[in-house]
């Protein structure tokens, strides 16, 4: 595979596959009504006429519905992946063949290829930015640095991603605006719950037919999405317990019904164990050691290092595949642990990504947060800024709209009270 392509228009795995790739693409177009009605006004309004995107995301149906959207609007778009197994290899040759659109991307690139995609997408001297974990703006940062000055802004899209950011603005070391999409009601509250919620629990069964129900399910970490995965397993049948650093994370585990221990307890009786923290080595030595055998682990947290991977290779005297995405580690005294996925996004990695309904509002978060970076980027600060709260509250009422469901307005005189500070008791 090659390790440099930054001077090719495009690589994929086959072109080949456009034709499965684009009836994908259409399927989750129709469930995407918002990002549809934004491509719409887009379409007439062209507010990105001429603006040149790097967007570095999961290459999936519904990735494809943004960047056509954002094509649609003017924008000239470049995508490549932003992790090396979420690739969907016949979306990326649809967005190729069928609608001129440079993707660098292909499912199970190895590290040099995933960086050389990226090489390659900002070859492409991007205005505005589009992260899925900051592995973007990360490369401007240490190997492009002569494109800051064309580089009005840029978009994020995940936890891990703003986390990263955040670090390089309270370090000095961000040189432009960044939008973090990942903190707007209408992405995190629905994508990073519901979404990762489902998508995981689709991994996992994908990957290895397990019956959830009666299973000991250890959730590592109660974030969003710790909550939508610990919530869909419970749903299933499953015996969640939750593992936490954050004492008021853990309460609220506690009270939502789950059990809640320490790992190195929770490693002693847990069948499946899910990472889902943004942190590193929460599943390490110690807690392998301690495990039942054919206990199950995966990651659906944004990189592979949540799980302490070398350490596994490591207590091993043998490995095979019994299934794809499967690894089974057998160590030294016959115990056998299952990783799913590499350790990767399981989520992507064995399955399809969060559904195209809740991704919908998401994307829909993307492409206004570009339209309102071009407008707005000369007047913004080298800093993480929320999405503007009435980008978030319209892209809820368009969803309700979408839906056929009405809610009340407030009235003057409701406005007036919630104003006011003088009628008491």
């Amino acid at each position: 595979m090659a390790t440099t392509v930054v001077n090719q228009k495009y690589d994929v795995k086959d072109l080949n596959l456009a034709a499965k790739g684009k009836l994908r693409i259409e399927w989750a177009e129709q469930w995407m009504a918002v990002l549809r009605l934004i491509r719409g006004r887009f379409r007439k309004e062209k507010p990105l006429a001429g603006v040149r995107i790097s967007a570095c995301l999961h290459v999936t149906t519904e990735t494809a519905n943004l960047a056509v959207t954002l094509k649609e609007g003017g924008a000239d778009v470049v995508v490549c992946a932003s992790n090396p197994l979420s690739t969907q290899d016949d979306v990326a040759a649809s967005l190729v063949k069928d609608y001129g659109i440079p993707v660098f991307a292909i499912k199970g690139e190895d590290n040099d290829t995933y960086y050389s995609h990226i090489l390659a997408a900002l070859a492409h001297k991007p205005q505005v930015t589009m992260d899925d974990g900051a592995d973007l703006v990360t490369t401007v940062l240490t190997k492009r640095q002569d494109l800051v000055p064309e580089i009005l802004g840029g978009t994020e899209e995940t936890t891990t991603g703003v986390i990263r950011l955040r670090s390089m603005a309270k370090g000095g070391v961000l040189k432009f605006p960044i939008i973090a999409v990942n903190d707007a009601d209408t992405k995190h509250l629905f994508d990073n719950r519901y979404g990762t919620g489902q998508s995981t629990v689709d991994g996992v069964i994908r990957a290895t037919n397990i019956l959830l129900a009666g299973m000991n399910v250890v959730v590592a970490g109660y974030g969003w999405c710790g909550r939508g995965f610990a919530m869909r397993s419970h749903g299933l049948g499953a015996n969640v317990i939750v593992t936490e650093v954050n004492p008021t994370r853990a309460l609220e585990a506690v009270m939502d019904g789950y059990r809640v221990m320490p790992m190195s307890e929770a490693a002693r009786i847990g069948d499946i164990f899910v990472t889902l923290t943004g942190d590193k080595n929460v599943i390490r030595q110690e807690h392998f050691q301690a495990m039942k055998s054919g206990a199950v682990v995966c990651n659906s947290g944004h990189f592979n290092v949540e799980i302490d991977i070398p350490a596994l290779e490591q207590l091993a005297v043998s490995k095979r595949q019994p299934r794809e995405f499967v690894d089974e580690y057998t160590l030294a005294d016959g115990r056998k642990i299952c990783l799913l996925g590499e350790g990767r996004l399981i989520n992507l990695a064995a399955a399809e990504g969060h559904p195209a309904v809740v991704m919908d509002m998401s994307f829909a978060n993307q492409a206004l947060s570009v339209e309102y970076m071009v407008k707005n980027a000369r007047k913004l600060e080298k800093k993480v800024y929320p999405v503007p709260a009435e980008i978030d509250q319209e892209i809820a009422r368009l969803k309700l709209d979408s839906m056929g469901i009405g809610i009340d307005e407030l009235t003057e005189e409701q406005k007036e009270y919630l104003a006011s500070w003088s009628e008491g008791t």
